[in-house]
Parts: C-alpha cells; sequence; structure tokens
C-alpha cells in the first residue's frame, strides 16, 4: 500500500494545477508589474504552491514565509490564531500578497490581513489555491483562486492530514476511516 491508497478521489490533478499556477502567474504578473509586491507564504501548506507560483512571476518581487496555526493536530480550527513565525521584512508601505494553500474558516487570513493593515502595509491581497467557501465562518475573500472545492477533507500538494500527504502532487480527499474517530 502506499499513500495513494488513502484516497476516496482525486479532485485537482497535478496537471490541473500546473495550468492554474501558470494562469495565476499570469494575473499576478500584470497586477503586481510595477510593484515588487512581498508575497507571504503561510507554512507549512503554501509551500509547493508558493514555490511554483513564483517561477511563473518574472517580475521584481520579495518573498517571507509565516509559520501560523489555528488547527494544531485537529481536524477543525481551534478559532485562536497563534503565530510560531512571524515576517524577517517590514511591511510598512509594501504590496503584499498572501499564497495561501486553502481557505476554510477563513479566521487565519482574516486576522492575519487584519495585522499586516495595523503594520503599514500599503495593500494586502489573497491568492489561494484552493478554497473551500461552505466552511466559511468570517467574511473574507481571495482575490484569485485556483480551484473552489467542496467540504470534503482533502489533502495533497502541501494540505495535510498529521503533518502527512503534503507530498502528493495532486489533490485528493482522504478516506474517511483514516481520520473518523
Amino acid at each position: 500500500m502506499t499513500i495513494h491508497d488513502d484516497l476516496a478521489e482525486v479532485l485537482v490533478t497535478k496537471e490541473e494545477i500546473s495550468a492554474k499556477n501558470k494562469e495565476l502567474g499570469k494575473i499576478l504578473k500584470e497586477e503586481y508589474k510595477d510593484k515588487k509586491p512581498l508575497l507571504v507564504g503561510v507554512l507549512k501548506g503554501a509551500l509547493p504552491f508558493m514555490g511554483d507560483l513564483i517561477q511563473e512571476l518574472d517580475i521584481y518581487l520579495e518573498y517571507d514565509m509565516m509559520d501560523v496555526s489555528s488547527y494544531g493536530n485537529q481536524l477543525s480550527s481551534s478559532g485562536e490564531v497563534r503565530i510560531d513565525k512571524d515576517l524577517k521584512t517590514s511591511v510598512e508601505g509594501r504590496h503584499l500578497l498572501f499564497v495561501e494553500d486553502i481557505i476554510d474558516t477563513g479566521r487565519t487570513l482574516k486576522y492575519l490581513k487584519e495585522l499586516m493593515h495595523r503594520r503599514g502595509a500599503a495593500s494586502v491581497k489573497i491568492v489561494t489555491l484552493l478554497d473551500k467557501t461552505d466552511n466559511r465562518e468570517v467574511d473574507i475573500e481571495a482575490n484569485w483562486v485556483g480551484f473552489t472545492v467542496p467540504p470534503k477533507f482533502v489533502v495533497g500538494y502541501g494540505l495535510d492530514f498529521k503533518d502527512c500527504y503534503r507530498n502528493l502532487p495532486y489533490i485528493g480527499v482522504l478516506k474517511e476511516e483514516f481520520y473518523a474517530n
């Protein structure tokens, strides 16, 4: 057995992700061509998406990472956002683009967006690979969305369950038997 066998279905293929990264790259190049944006990846999940996306952006940019948690090892958000690794780069006067793997409840990104505005960012926008709109608990939307996904437990391409499955090259639905207890 392999980790692939733990999935009920594939929602987004590796090829679809690659095509979407190219599409988003074209849009973001135009949006930020003269702004030297600061891209902020939210660890650990956004790492594969951000790594592939920045290769599509042949503009001047900087990037940094934040390690933020509201889930821990739980299946749902605790509602409390904890910053484990903050930015080393100042955001004051910068055009900031959060690069996120998935927006679920929206609590984490709403908190981070408000925080960056308080820190003096010129603008704060969001690009997310996945948007799980059915689970939204707060009023926040991404400026750019790769794919809207149903309220299923998704893993792969950075998304995990107990830190596993992040290395899958596609987005899949984890079989319920692996997380239901």
